[in-house]
């Protein structure tokens, strides 16, 4: 399991996931950012070394992922999740979302963060982007800033998610709810204990029933909780007009070509003045 880091790791790590993101967005390749960034990083962190180590792993194995799962002291399950997620070939998950999201969590934690506004922010980020939580909920559970009520939390969650609105569940577990179970009942005592403060559990207890978006936003305005970066939207209008004008075009080629065969003027010269040299080919399936 990783282990706690100090302030100055995580610093260094928001920078290297900034700084890597920002490079990839300038198309130059990832091994070579990798195998230079290390001088930028802070001698007396271990971020320098875990880059150098990052570099190695990804000329051997083409991938980020494997570098991050195998340096399993140092970076968390949760931040090897996310980039194996942005390397799988099935999610639509970009690579720049990924980095991200580990560049919030990084200054998050480098500021202080809580369990809760840790989970909150994780959990977020694996419903928003569609992660899965069969393998989301394990791997947040191997964050060490969560303690075993923590743990065990996450783990009843894997069972529970789906079939309980989330702003229930922040509730049920917070110290609200124990004050309003009190008011009725001074003798009361809660089979689990309270995670979360008052002030979460009033925020979710006004949040029941809502789309759990609205409870993620107000948790972030009123607590300073990180927000979720959004995968950017791609331009669908402008890709449909692409998409249109090739099938007018092609659409123009056809009936051309059917105008020359109906005056019996057909010539082979035309097909490659049409942009159409495919054509020139004999069909496959003919023996």
């Amino acid at each position: 399991m990783a282990s706690l880091l100090n302030r100055e790791e995580w610093v260094e790590q928001a920078y290297f996931f900034r700084t890597l993101r920002e490079r990839l967005a300038q198309n130059l390749p990832a091994q070579e950012i990798l195998q230079r960034i290390d001088m930028e990083l802070l001698a007396s962190t271990r971020m320098p070394m875990a880059a150098q180590f990052l570099a190695a792993e990804m000329k051997h194995t083409g991938n980020l992922a494997s570098g991050f799962l195998r340096l399993s002291h140092y970076f968390t399950p949760f931040q090897g999740f996310v980039v194996s997620n942005a390397e799988a070939e099935n999610l639509r998950f970009a690579t720049e979302t990924a980095l991200t999201i580990l560049e919030k969590e990084a200054l998050y934690k480098a500021g202080g963060a809580s369990a809760s506004g840790l989970f909150v922010f994780q959990f977020e980020c694996i419903s928003r982007h569609r992660l899965g939580y069969d393998g989301g909920l394990p791997a947040m559970a191997g964050d060490p800033l969560y303690d075993d009520l923590w743990r065990q939390f996450l783990q009843d969650l894997r069972h529970q998610v789906g079939l309980i609105d989330f702003a229930d569940l922040l509730y049920l577990r917070s110290e609200a709810y124990l004050i309003d179970q009190r008011r009725a009942d001074p003798e009361y005592h809660p089979s689990l204990p309270a995670l979360l403060s008052e002030k979460e559990g009033r925020i979710a207890g006004a949040n029941r029933g809502r789309d759990p978006l609205y409870l993620f936003a107000a948790l972030q305005r009123q607590l300073g909780y990180p927000e979720v970066p959004r995968a950017k939207q791609e331009d669908t209008l402008s890709n449909a007009i692409v998409t249109l004008k090739a099938r007018q075009k092609d659409l123009e080629a056809r009936i051309k070509l059917l105008e020359t065969e109906v005056r019996g003027t057909l010539d082979l010269k035309t097909l490659k003045e049409l942009g159409r040299p495919e054509m020139l080919k004999p069909p496959e399936d003919i023996p």
